[in-house]
């Protein structure tokens, strides 16, 4: 079955925010095709179905952080709004308040994204705990290959360098 979304384009809308990963609203109601204020009113609508670990509203100093990070264009982008942030279970709880054919398929394709990710994770941390024992056995010999695979699992450093027209 052919994806409806690639999953690299979900996974780098999922972020960690108070120790969650989450979706910001902005970017489910694209992916879903909504507006985003549609989205915000359905949440509010069925606010029951949210509890405070489905779903939370960002402060004003998260909202300026991602702003700063270049993960919101900027203030003005949100529309008078803080956004809300859904975590898994929030984004599982979506589906039933949206209630579209897309919304639906866009979901089983979000599950994926965040299986997918714990998966790394998890796969991670295992290598890294697995490097821990090797060198303990090895001596000051095989420093400079354990120092080497580390660099090669620590995440690349992005680059600040600006692509496309500046005004």
């Amino acid at each position: 079955m052919r994806s409806l979304i690639p999953v690299e384009r979900i996974e780098q809308r999922i972020y960690m925010l108070r120790g969650h990963k989450v979706m910001l609203d902005r970017d489910l109601a694209e992916l879903y095709d909504v507006k985003s204020i549609a989205l915000r009113q359905q949440v509010k609508r069925n606010r029951d179905r949210f509890p405070d670990y489905f779903m939370f509203q960002l402060s004003e100093e998260e909202a300026c952080l991602l702003v700063s990070q270049k993960v919101i264009p900027s203030r003005r982008s949100l529309g008078g709004f803080l956004p809300y942030a859904f975590t898994q279970e929030g984004v599982a709880m979506l589906s039933s308040v949206l209630r579209s054919r897309r919304a639906i398929q866009v979901n089983i394709e979000i599950m994926r994204a965040f299986v997918r990710l714990r998966q790394i994770l998890s796969s991670h941390r295992n290598l890294a705990r697995r490097l821990d024992e090797l060198e303990k056995k090895y001596d000051s010999q095989f420093k400079v290959v354990f120092d080497a695979i580390r660099e090669l699992m620590s995440p690349p450093e992005k680059s600040r360098k600006v692509i496309g027209f500046q005004p």
